[in-house]
């Protein structure tokens, strides 16, 4: 989902509220949970999960162009965990829906 699909479907479930209220909604969440991170802390929405930052340590790398190696910068990351409603709700829906099918390459 996008956030355009996602601000089209809120705006559907509450025809009182403008679309433009529910774009305002969305941005402002967004925004809060990405300052929240940018200022170290960590995110919690009950039911759907947290957000929280990583740490990844300076580690040499390599350049895939031309092998040579390379310094990598430590560096935070944003890390998501699902909380266990949306585990149940994710897992019981992904048990109705059948298997994909995998297509296979064959050589002839």
């Amino acid at each position: 989902m996008t956030r355009s699909s996602l601000i089209a479907r809120l705006a559907e479930r509450f025809p009182h509220l403008m679309a433009r209220d529910t774009e305002i909604a969305v941005r402002l969440i967004l925004e809060g949970i990405g300052d929240a991170l940018a200022e170290g802390s960590r995110v919690e929405v009950r039911g759907f999960g947290s957000f929280a930052l990583s740490h990844r340590p300076p580690r040499i790398g390599r350049n895939p162009k031309s092998g040579e190696q390379v310094t990598v910068p430590a560096k935070h990351v944003p890390h998501f965990k699902a909380g266990k409603e949306l585990r149940e709700r994710v897992d019981a829906n992904a048990a109705l829906q059948p298997a994909p099918v995998q297509k296979v390459k064959t050589t002839a």
